[in-house]
């Protein structure tokens, strides 16, 4: 893709990224909030395209990079992959992590790390609850009964339960038989409890194929939900279900001991972002999105102008991207 010319007063922010979906929904997340408040100029750098010895990463010498970049003023990195191309790139501009990196945080200029991973804030490192995305908070719930479910699939977080899950998806259709019903699993959601999901269809359920979903299908089915239920395995789910505002309840998973990711998903709990299974008839019966919302992105993005980048003056520039792919 070309790159337009950016004006001279727009931040430039480059995105390493290792095109991971979790750790791009993190950097897009941020990256978008920069570029509405800070009118950035966003550059998307694939970090697998790029090799660097361990050595340039150590003495913080930059490789050669294909095509005309201009001069960052800010360098984002999300997934170890990214890691020695952040480290080498550490002289060309401030550098910023986004997880509790693999190296001495003193590294990099800051970092900006979930809650659940258990390091404590300083200076040069906030703390997030739950983990950065790309969601945008609702404005109001909308008046069709209309329900969103995701399913993730095995991890070392829960003790995954295909019948279990299946039959909570069960018990919430035939008890609200009035809503209209979206499921979608995922890449790690077991080739058994799909097909079981593909025999539900009907003309108040339907069921998504993750593989053939577009771009937007997520924002886009979220805005159109009044209930969304999530299972608890994937921290990414479950973070973009609770920064919508949508109410969000949990399938009810055993939790596997000392997980920091179902430590994680407890402290959101706790918080009143989202809620257990047995609060379903809650979650099921509001009717407003609720006045405290989970929106980290916004207040990161806020946290790194305060520190580096200037605000915008409301004239927001066009978001630029080069993707090398």
């Amino acid at each position: 893709m070309a790159i337009n010319k950016a004006t001279a007063a727009a931040p430039v922010i480059w995105l390493l990224t290792d095109n991971k979906p979790g750790h791009r929904n993190q950097l897009k997340g941020l990256g978008d909030r920069l570029r509405v408040k800070a009118g950035a100029s966003l550059f998307w750098i694939s970090a697998g395209e790029v090799k660097v010895p361990l050595w340039r990463a150590l003495l913080a010498i930059p490789p050669a990079l294909e095509g005309s970049l201009p001069r960052p003023d800010l360098i984002v990195a999300a997934g170890s992959g990214t890691h020695k191309l952040l480290l080498s790139l550490r002289r060309r501009a401030r550098t910023l992590v986004l997880m509790k990196p693999g190296f001495p945080r003193r590294w990099v200029d800051a970092a900006i790390i979930p809650a659940h991973d258990g390091v404590s804030a300083n200076h040069n490192t906030l703390i997030t609850e739950g983990v950065i995305n790309s969601v945008t908070p609702v404005a109001h719930l909308p008046d069709k009964p209309e329900a969103l479910m995701l399913l993730g699939g095995p991890s070392p977080h829960f003790d995954w339960d295909d019948e279990a899950v299946f039959g909570q998806i069960t018990h919430l259709i035939e008890n609200y038989p009035q809503w209209r019903w979206t499921i979608s699993g995922s890449r790690r959601t077991p080739d058994a409890l799909q097909s079981r999901l593909s025999d539900l269809s009907d003309p108040h359920i339907t069921v998504e194929d993750p593989d053939k979903t577009p771009e937007n299908w997520l924002s886009e089915r979220i805005a159109a939900s009044r209930a969304i239920w999530v299972t608890p395995d994937s921290m990414s789910m479950v973070c973009e279900a609770a920064t919508s505002g949508v109410p969000t309840g949990l399938f009810r998973l055993p939790e596997r001991p000392r997980s920091r990711v179902a430590s994680g998903v407890q402290r959101l709990v706790a918080m009143n972002y989202v809620a257990r299974w047995d609060d379903h008839a809650t979650v099921m019966g509001a009717k407003a999105v609720p006045g405290r919302t989970l929106w980290e992105a916004d207040r990161a993005a806020q946290w790194v102008i305060r520190r580096w980048l200037p605000a915008s003056s409301g004239n927001t520039q066009k978001s630029q991207k080069r993707t090398n792919t």
